[in-house]
């Protein structure tokens, strides 16, 4: 009765601070992850080594996606249409010409950079609190277990959103939430500078 109260209350813990968390990544590799998490690792018990190799492949191509799709962005195009496209040092590649939107200042910044090493971060974190990845290649004691979920997600979290706001994402890229107005041009028009949007909700 008391453990499953203790596991009830880490789990309860792990949720609440992983949310905090999978804000900053795109929704559909964390879904997709802990969708198939659960699956290639066995809930966990990684009692074949093809379990591992698997689980393995899942944690590398889910942190890629996670580290591309920060290079993506969108624009409504003069058909009324949404495209999407990866940022380049000449503008958005593959992206048909649009009279209203100047391409050329979707070019490729040093923020989009640091961006894409913070969101491989913040993904380690939530594989390193999910607790079918762990247990598969290193099965943590509770007492452990507790101690990452007490430090990871407020740290993680906390110096995320320091580097967010000195570096803040403009883009709406691809997995990323979609803001209500069209991707926010002015903060693009700068050239180089970064800008805080105020588009983002």
């Amino acid at each position: 009765m008391g453990a499953d109260k203790y596991s009830s209350s880490i789990k309860d813990k792990t949720l609440s601070g992983v949310g905090n968390l999978v804000r900053l990544l795109p929704t559909g590799t964390v879904f997709l992850y802990q969708f198939l998490s659960p699956v290639l690792s066995n809930n966990g018990h990684c009692s074949n080594t093809i379990n591992k190799y698997l689980t393995a492949i899942l944690v590398g191509l889910c942190g890629l996606s996670c580290f591309f799709s920060t290079f993506t962005d969108s624009y409504v195009g003069d058909d009324g249409q949404t495209h999407y496209g990866f940022a380049t040092s000449k503008g958005l590649w593959p992206s048909p010409e649009s009279k209203s939107v100047d391409l050329p200042t979707y070019k490729l910044r040093f923020a989009d950079f640091v961006h894409a090493f913070f969101a491989v971060i913040v993904f380690g974190a939530l594989v390193l609190l999910d607790g079918n990845t762990v247990g598969c290649f290193y099965p943590a004691s509770e007492s452990i277990e507790k101690t990452l979920i007490q430090v990871l997600p407020p740290v993680v979290g906390a110096v995320s959103s320091a580097v967010f706001m000195f570096f803040p994402n403009n883009r709406n890229g691809i997995g990323y939430p979609a803001t209500a107005t069209e991707p926010s041009q002015d903060s693009k028009s700068g050239g180089g500078q970064v800008s805080v949007s105020t588009t983002k909700a």
